[in-house]
């Protein structure tokens, strides 16, 4: 696996694909796990960007975990908000998911995404990215 920089529009919203995580990683069932992403090209400060984790499981549609926008928005998937934790560093310029208690079914492929919309479509509630 490598970098990964892709666009992709869902609901008038783009999405860039920031990182695509270059090692798998194998935890025991029950474990949890935290991956960090770090940006580039815009603060994460900066409200016109949402930063955040979607995944891709075989054969699944694509799972939005949750995004942050610059201001501190933060919205998650109300079915994964138990699972996943979200915590970014503006200053390093790293967001990070953590796992708890994964299980087989959680096997994916995990992106961390840049979103850019326009400021009408910006904070719609329980918005849900799939492909």
């Amino acid at each position: 696996m490598a970098v990964l920089l892709k666009n992709y529009n869902i609901f008038t919203t783009e999405v860039t694909f920031l990182l695509k995580f270059p090692d798998s990683k194998v935890v025991q069932p029950g474990q949890s796990l935290t991956i960090s992403c770090q940006v580039s090209g815009y603060s994460l400060t900066d409200d016109s960007y949402a930063t955040g984790w979607i995944r891709q499981r075989e054969g699944k549609p694509m799972d939005w975990i949750f995004h942050q926008w610059g201001g501190g928005t933060l919205r998650q998937n109300d079915a994964l908000k138990n699972k996943f934790s979200y915590s970014r560093d503006t200053s390093a310029g790293t967001v990070t998911i953590t796992g708890q208690n994964l299980q087989p079914e959680d096997t994916a492929v995990y992106y961390c995404v840049r979103m850019h919309h326009s400021d009408t479509n910006k904070h719609k509630p329980g918005q849900k990215l799939s492909s």
